[in-house]
């Protein structure tokens, strides 16, 4: 595994609410509604089975060769870099994004409701959010169980609006959820998630007893350096900015 980086978050939501635009200008028209099918009670909604992971962290034996970064514990992978993202403001561990060449995945838990059921929530409201602002959203079956796969529009340096594809996925665990999103080649190509895939699933989600309110974001730390674990890096990283509202890494379509 690769030097762990810590980087800051830049405040990428709000130029995500500008409208898109295209060569000459015009506002782009959303996608039709139809576009969007994140129901909860869509008949093509497939819950993920656990027993290969993520796991609770009550249901396995310690770290287990984990790398402890708080709320998760991640098992790392030749060629793979782990990268923190920082709060700019409070300098707070927001996520952690796993890159392996030209693909990426970003992972975020949050404190659940006991009856579970919040990715199916959850995948509609980004389903609507991209849609509003032109890009496109189709609910699919992939690797995790249900997923949202998307192109979300950004701003190019010609001007023109470019789409960049990414996979929304989410994992409903007892009192906790996992979302994972794959961006870059990953996003497009099962074969390139695979080697992200295994961090997703190997991942163990360290809830805890404390009250929290469902979609609160669990906290995660900077894991301790030593002689056996990864070098923490305060450079900021030259790869790809991983915000799920943004254009992700490599792979992009032209308007």
């Amino acid at each position: 595994m690769s030097l762990f980086r810590r980087r800051s978050t830049s405040d990428t939501d709000a130029a995500a609410d500008q409208p898109s635009t295209d060569v000459d200008g015009d506002s782009l028209t959303s996608p039709d509604a139809d576009d969007v099918t994140g129901s909860g009670s869509s008949p093509e909604d497939s819950a993920l089975d656990r027993a290969d992971g993520p796991f609770d962290s009550a249901e396995v034996a310690g770290l287990e060769g984990r790398l402890d970064l708080g709320a998760l514990w991640l098992t790392g992978a030749d060629g793979l870099e782990l990268r923190l993202e920082l709060e700019p403001e409070e300098q707070q561990v927001v996520a952690v994004t796993g890159v392996l060449g030209e693909s990426a995945v970003q992972l975020q838990a949050f404190a659940a409701p006991k009856s579970g059921g919040l990715w199916a929530e959850i995948r509609d409201e980004i389903a609507q959010s991209i849609v509003k602002q032109g890009g496109t959203a189709q609910v699919r079956t992939g690797l995790l169980g249900t997923e949202l796969s998307t192109r979300m529009p950004s701003a190019g340096p010609d001007g023109r609006t470019v789409f960049a594809p990414a996979r929304f996925a989410g994992v409903d665990g007892p009192r906790w959820f996992l979302r994972a999103v794959f961006s870059g080649r990953a996003a497009i190509d099962d074969a390139a998630a695979q080697p992200l895939l295994e961090l997703v699933r190997s991942a163990v989600v360290v809830r805890g007893a404390q009250p929290m309110a469902p979609r609160e974001l669990l906290p995660l730390t900077v894991p301790a350096s030593d002689a056996e674990g990864p070098a923490i890096d305060d450079d900021e990283p030259d790869g790809p900015d991983l915000n799920p509202f943004v254009r992700g890494p490599e792979i992009t379509e032209v308007h």
